[in-house]
């Protein structure tokens, strides 16, 4: 026998093996205590950040936006767009699943957290940054 079969036999789990077994319900993670796997991470699906980024790109072309970061956390994702890397971010365009049945999931924040605009479609959310025209009568 040689050493690879060694291996696999001491890996082995069968009915004449004795190296422990895993559970069915530890999961693919072998967490052992049979526990839930941990609750999935809330992200920006790819046409949720194609409006975004379409928004982002319009303003760091006229020269106001340099920077972004986007963060993906438990309960919410985040957009956060800035004047400079170094600053704290102008806005934040936030996405909380939590609140979709109440207010709607998407929000926009601006610096001092206020929320400037809230609601369930992101493309009327970020209508807030669109620059207003002024009229003139002639």
């Amino acid at each position: 026998m040689s050493e690879f079969d060694e291996d696999a036999s001491r890996f082995a789990s069968g009915p004449g093996s004795d190296a422990p077994s895993r559970a069915a319900s530890d999961g693919p993670f072998g967490s052992g205590g049979g526990q839930a796997p941990p609750p999935p991470i809330v992200a920006f699906h790819r046409r949720e950040l194609d409006l975004i980024l379409r928004v982002y790109g319009h303003r760091v072309a006229s020269g106001e936006w340099r920077d972004y970061a986007i963060d993906h956390l438990k309960d919410r994702a985040v957009f956060s767009i800035f004047r400079r890397a170094s600053e704290m971010p102008l806005y934040r365009v936030e996405k909380v699943p939590r609140n979709a049945r109440r207010q709607g999931a998407y929000a926009v924040v601006g610096a001092g957290g206020t929320i400037l605009k809230r609601g369930a479609d992101l493309a009327q959310v970020l209508k807030v940054f669109e620059k207003k025209r002024h009229l003139s009568v002639v």
